[in-house]
């Protein structure tokens, strides 16, 4: 008996030792950064590959459809969805080429994708009308195919489960604390009374959490990343404001606690919330580009023209991205990407030593989904039909093209 007591506490020492090992080799170890991606290649790298000459293109993805997402797998796949049934194209060589459609599932349209680069799994939600039951989608070979799974939501202190429909992408916390954990944006829908929220989860996405939610009611269509220090930056749409609150810039605030809690809540005054002749705002996109101690942050929206008249104004048109080298404090810069149509859109960048390393990429609505692609040198290259500095903060000097 006594020796099969110490052969228990051997093998039980034993287990514990591999699941230490085996959550330092996923880069889940407790406040171990995430150093390395599924793929093997480095999770970030130098800013180089970003700057250079300046470089700009674009290609329609999709022919109608609604609800753009772009991410990109470990292996460096670019990923866009799009569109009810939910269709999916993928991109092998840095968004140059597409492949065929490829159905994902029967759903309304995706968003809030997200690519786990702990063990490179991709997941995308979708549900029947926008709101819930949801279907969770798993992709484990970066994009070829796909199986739904089974998960679970957890109510936010509020009582209700959030809904999926209609976020940018979400990500894998790299730095801190939560390194490994899995969170993207999501929303309460309660007519005035809703808000954004957002989701995580630290089990490879069988259970989710849900956030407090995000102080500001009247909120939707929510984007994060996150910050070199651990941090947590969010940033969300207006649908609604009490009198007295400015409805047509966008909303950001920041997490300290891996996304639980949402703190320093204020209007952001440099980037526009959609046509500025309306209270309803635009889901935009949101990218932190993958360099080691720096927070270089690309916001998509669109930038709206000066009205027609008193009271109406061109609409949703004239896309722009703006860039912050602080982690979303200031917004120096902003350029434009079309003057045609821009509806929702989603911004992420691509992954060192792959084929989209260099690239950021930008998926908007434009009668279906257009994806733009371009470097930081092009977003930075100040000048008479370039890019515009915003007088909110400056390029830092050591960014010069």
């Amino acid at each position: 008996m006594k020796q099969t007591r110490r052969d228990l506490a051997a093998i039980t020492a034993q287990a514990c030792m591999l699941l230490v090992m085996t959550g330092m080799i996923a880069g889940l170890a407790w406040g171990k950064d995430l150093e390395t991606t599924a793929y093997g290649q480095p999770a970030e790298g130098d800013i180089g590959p970003f700057m250079g000459e300046p470089r700009f293109d674009e290609q329609r993805v999709f022919k109608g459809g609604r609800g753009p997402n772009v991410v990109v797998a470990t292996d460096g796949t670019v990923l866009a969805t799009c569109g009810s049934p939910v269709k999916l194209r993928r991109s092998e060589d840095g968004g140059k080429t597409w492949g065929e459609p490829i159905d994902v599932g029967n759903g309304h349209v995706a968003s809030g994708n997200i690519v786990n680069e702990v063990n490179g799994d991709v997941f995308i939600f979708s549900d029947p009308r926008g709101q819930i039951p949801l279907t969770l989608h798993r992709s484990s070979d970066d994009g070829k195919t796909w199986e739904v799974v089974d998960f679970e939501i957890k109510p936010d202190p509020n009582g209700n489960v959030p809904a999926m429909a209609m976020n940018d992408h979400g990500v894998t916390l790299r730095y801190g604390k939560y390194a490994g954990r899995l969170i993207r944006p999501a929303r309460v829908y309660n007519g005035k009374r809703g808000y954004t929220t957002a989701i995580y989860s630290d089990d490879n996405g069988k259970t989710w959490e849900s956030s407090d939610p995000f102080p500001e009611i009247g909120t939707g269509e929510a984007t994060l990343v996150g910050l070199s220090d651990g941090s947590i930056y969010y940033n969300t749409r207006r649908h609604w404001a009490p009198k007295g609150k400015n409805p047509r810039r966008r909303w950001h605030g920041w997490s300290y606690d891996g996304g639980k809690t949402w703190q320093d809540v204020s209007i952001c005054e440099v980037l526009p919330d959609g046509p500025q002749h309306s209270n309803y705002g635009l889901m935009g996109g949101l990218a932190r580009l993958p360099v080691k101690g720096v927070d270089i942050l690309v916001f998509s929206n669109i930038n709206p023209p000066a009205a027609d008249r008193v009271g109406k104004a061109a609409g949703r048109q004239n896309g722009h991205v703006w860039a912050s080298f602080d982690g979303g404090r200031t917004w120096p810069v902003m350029r434009q990407i079309t003057d045609g149509p821009f509806g929702y859109s989603s911004t992420i960048a691509g992954r060192p030593d792959t084929a989209s390393e260099a690239w950021i990429y930008t998926g908007y609505e434009n009668n279906g989904m257009v994806v733009a692609r371009f470097n930081l040198g092009w977003l930075i290259d100040v000048g008479e039909g370039k890019a515009v500095l915003t007088g909110d903060g400056e390029i830092p000097g050591w960014l010069t093209p």
